[in-house]
């Protein structure tokens, strides 16, 4: 069977209250992605129809972060699992063969095995199928109950167990998987519970065993399907993911001088043969060549780094790094940045919404913003572009092969010519032609003075 003709419903709608947040649970951060993503993403990993998740708690938040990528459904109140599948019966597709139940706050499940899950669902030809774990520890899980052939027939809540049942060590993860028609069938017999009034899927169980319907199973680590309710389970969370994230990069070819220190985000990609050095961290939708040497202690966010680059003890957000680009230490490469191949960006430097030529030197403590910098062009220490009015932003624009003077200063608007030059502490005012050197306070050309006979 093709899983495009599996539809997932993914349960976000719970309030979360340990984690004593005004954010809801689901869109707390794992490893710089909202928790919930890593379900939707598991999603679509098999190849499962548009995911239909259902939110109540923060509910506008919620839709706002997850945006048009998914379909969405309201719980309000949230009354159990099975109330929630419930909301999503109206977008459900008869059409399709199976519906898969994930949830918004356990991110290690993995594309395996919710395929097996489905593997097996198929095999046994089931209406009902789920995925169980044995934990060290089975504390308040729903227990699985089987017969004495290994049939399941229900599963009891740890509140509701006897001591028998308590005793038992397999348990519910909550993963299911229904065949589409025999759940629309039979979500409407689902009952509230007495003295709280919710509505559980485990019951869909019991209703399947009572018919004789088929149903199967399939196990998972337990560290697959654990939940996060709380801050130190999100910090938990935080680390595993970390750790999967750094042994793949280095599987992959990428060298980590110390994992432990290295923090790099999920959505991250590096090429092989790179450096990392402890205390970097690299964040957001960045994108690293091959051969790279990152840190120590350098934070990369948002930005698209080429080859051979090397970074030393500086911030770099949301910017462009083309090849063979050398930057630091102490430099802060802020939005809009693009440095064209072979730039050097010396230390304490800072470079915002400007773009340097190839082969351009910036010297240290010096600031570049709203700029348009030529090739081969020499940024003496202390340049600063006087680029803010106090009301707007104005450009500057440098031509190549130009040479800035130390502590100059470039009050924009204003234009510098191709192989021009300032002198050290210029100030300069007004454009300058190609071929010109000015220096002073103002900075003006130099005058040759005629010599009396």
């Amino acid at each position: 069977m093709n899983n495009d003709k599996v539809q997932c419903v993914i349960l976000a709608a719970g309030q979360g209250t340990r984690m004593k947040s005004e954010r809801p649970k689901v869109l707390h951060p794992i490893a710089g992605k909202p928790m919930v993503q890593y379900a939707i993403e598991a999603a679509y990993s098999i190849g499962s129809r548009r995911p239909i998740v259902v939110i109540g708690h923060g509910a506008e938040q919620v839709q706002h972060a997850l945006g048009d990528h998914v379909d969405t459904v309201r719980q309000i109140p949230q009354q159990g699992t099975g109330h929630a599948l419930l909301q999503a019966r109206s977008k459900l597709d008869p059409a399709a063969e199976l519906v898969l139940v994930l949830y918004g706050d356990t991110p290690f499940l993995s594309a395996a095995t919710i395929q097996r899950l489905l593997d097996t669902h198929l095999a046994a030809g089931a209406v009902l199928s789920l995925v169980t774990f044995t934990p060290d520890d089975p504390a308040l899980y729903g227990r699985i109950i089987r017969d004495a052939g290994g049939r399941l027939l229900d599963i009891v809540e740890y509140k509701e167990a006897t001591p028998e049942q308590r005793a038992l060590r397999e348990v519910n993860s909550g993963i299911f998987c229904y065949q589409t028609q025999w759940l629309l069938a039979h979500l409407e017999q689902l009952q509230p519970r007495a003295g709280h009034g919710e509505y559980y899927l485990t019951d869909l169980v019991n209703l399947a065993a009572q018919e004789q319907a088929k149903t199967a199973t399939c196990s998972c680590d337990e560290a697959e399907v654990l939940g996060i309710n709380d801050r130190a389970q999100l910090a938990a969370a935080e680390r595993w993911m970390r750790e999967k994230i750094n042994l793949r990069l280095m599987l992959s070819g990428v060298t980590l001088i110390d994992p432990a220190t290295t923090y790099v985000e999920a959505q991250v990609t590096i090429e092989p043969d790179t450096v990392i050095y402890p205390g970097t961290h690299i964040q957001g939708a960045t994108i690293i060549g091959r051969e790279c040497t990152l840190g120590p202690n350098t934070i990369i966010e948002d930005s698209r780094i080429g080859n051979r680059v090397e970074i030393v003890a500086s911030l770099v957000e949301g910017a462009t790094i083309e090849d063979d680009v050398d930057i630091g230490p102490f430099s802060h490469l802020r939005p809009g940045t693009h440095l064209d191949e072979g730039v050097h960006i010396g230390n304490f430097a800072e470079v915002k919404d400007s773009r340097l030529g190839p082969g351009t030197k910036q010297g240290h403590f010096s600031y570049l913003g709203n700029a348009t910098i030529g090739a081969n062009v020499n940024i003496g220490a202390g340049t600063i572009t006087c680029n803010y009015d106090g009301q707007r932003k104005h450009p500057t624009t440098i031509g190549a092969n130009t040479f800035i003077g130390s502590d100059t200063l470039l009050v924009a608007p204003v234009n510098i010519g191709h192989d021009a030059g300032t002198g050290a502490g210029a100030v300069v005012t007004h454009d300058v032609a190609d071929h010109e050197l000015v220096y002073g306070v103002p900075a003006r050309p130099k005058v040759k003075k005629n010599r009396e006979a």
